[in-house]
């Protein structure tokens, strides 16, 4: 399974996704690369630290992204590919070639509705493969006491992209984890409530992913 993680702005959380799930994967006993397609290589760096068992390639043409994905799904459970934050064609060559597109963005009117323009590229690659590949809005940064209103819901329905359920939150420990060379639930008890959080937000969109006898729970990790 390829899963992208894509938006054309950057700041929005795509790195940290991107990494927390290569790693939550792998400690359910999945295979996983973490495909890094963004020039400045910040989740491929992050991975090594964290997890230097996990598999970590570079590549950022979108001929290579065209002609190695299929190959790296074959040798693995799972591809987590980091797209880049502006260039449209290597997004492109992502999305022909993803099973399934995570959409990070900021929760705010602004950014939810910015977001339209942003995906063209989805919508072209969706066009092509008769609706692959799936896509799922997830809402990052989002203060403590956030609430979903009703108008946030409208502005991502006219996107016509199921908002997934569980959003992550603004916390220090996300920006903390890449500097330590670290994901969330490596960090003590400071990073408990994020590591509930990606748990949640993982199990959200892959329930199906993992078989149940290979998970081991993240809090005891």
């Amino acid at each position: 399974m390829i899963i992208v993680v894509a938006n054309s702005k950057g700041g929005v959380g795509k790195s940290t996704i991107s990494v927390h799930l290569a790693c939550w994967l792998a400690a359910r006993g999945a295979k996983v690369v973490l495909a890094d397609c963004d020039t400045q290589a910040s989740s491929s760096d992050w991975l090594g630290e964290a997890a230097p068992t996990v598999r970590g390639v570079r590549m950022t043409s979108p001929d290579q992204i065209l002609d190695n994905l299929p190959q790296l799904a074959q040798e693995a459970d799972f591809v987590v590919a980091d797209g880049p934050g502006s260039n449209t064609e290597t997004s492109r060559a992502l999305l022909l070639r993803a099973d399934l597109a995570i959409v990070p963005v900021k929760a705010s009117m602004l950014e939810v509705r910015a977001l339209s323009q942003a995906t063209g590229v989805l919508r072209q690659a969706q066009d092509i493969r008769a609706g692959a590949p799936k896509a799922v809005v997830v809402l990052s940064m989002v203060g403590r006491n956030y609430r979903l209103t009703q108008d946030m819901k409208d502005a991502a329905a006219v996107l016509g992209l199921p908002l997934a359920d569980t959003p992550l939150v603004l916390r220090q420990v996300y920006a903390d984890a890449p500097g330590q060379g670290a994901v969330v639930w490596t960090l003590g008890t400071r990073g408990r409530e994020a590591a509930v959080e990606m748990d949640a937000l993982f199990r959200e969109l892959l329930p199906d992913a993992v078989p149940a006898r290979k998970s081991r729970a993240l809090a005891d990790a």
